[in-house]
């Protein structure tokens, strides 16, 4: 956030706050304020403007997604996938819904939900790069190989300056025992300020030996 913004917020949010008096039953102006509490570090008013703003409108699924991003940033998952599976019954078309679905369940250990939450995500959206990026590591993990590789594919076509999307990329290739081409995007990752595994570049430099 700039200087500038920090200095701002104040103002936009006592702007905003009278609004919301002025305006009790509008939904935008609560779901804002909330993103601006949000920005400001006040993290329990942006949950009660969120809050008010899903009580005003059942269907609000911004709200939902990003009342559900402040739970899952304080660690409480449950109430964070509670929020996200009421965004996609509102909105079964909610890619990010389902990309937060998919965090939720890679952080409980759950790959195989993870990986079907991404897939959904994409087929949403399939320009979502981080999501091909995160699919990859799932995937990884799962043993996957091919599938993992075309995600990381996807993800550094998508997304050619993230140093992570070549990291994964190359470890998927490892695995595909394409080690020359691995190589190469390992040391894109490096570049890119990517701090590779040394037992990763160790064991590839084996392989090219």
């Amino acid at each position: 956030m700039s200087e500038q913004l920090k200095e701002d917020l104040p103002a936009i949010i006592a702007e905003m706050e009278k609004t919301c008096d002025e305006f009790p039953d509008n939904v935008m102006a609560r779901h804002h304020l909330g993103l601006v509490y949000m920005k400001a570090g006040r993290v329990e008013d942006a949950i009660k403007s969120l809050n008010k703003a899903i009580s005003l409108d059942p269907q609000s699924v911004e709200s939902m997604i990003n009342l559900g991003a402040i739970y899952f940033g304080q660690g409480n998952l449950t109430r964070a996938e509670e929020l996200n599976r009421q965004a996609v019954s509102v909105n079964p078309k909610a890619a990010q819904a389902y990309v937060n679905l998919g965090l939720i369940s890679q952080q409980n250990n759950d790959l195989e939900t993870a990986i079907a939450h991404y897939e959904k995500a994409v087929r949403i959206d399939e320009k979502l790069a981080t999501v091909w990026i995160n699919l990859t590591s799932v995937l990884t993990m799962k043993g996957e190989d091919e599938r993992a590789l075309a995600a990381a594919r996807k993800g550094v076509a998508l997304e050619g300056d993230s140093p992570l999307a070549h990291n994964n990329l190359a470890v998927a290739l490892y695995f595909s025992e394409q080690f020359s081409e691995a190589h190469k995007h390992m040391e894109k990752a490096r570049k890119l300020g990517y701090s590779v595994d040394p037992n990763f570049v160790a064991s590839l430099e084996e392989k090219l030996a």
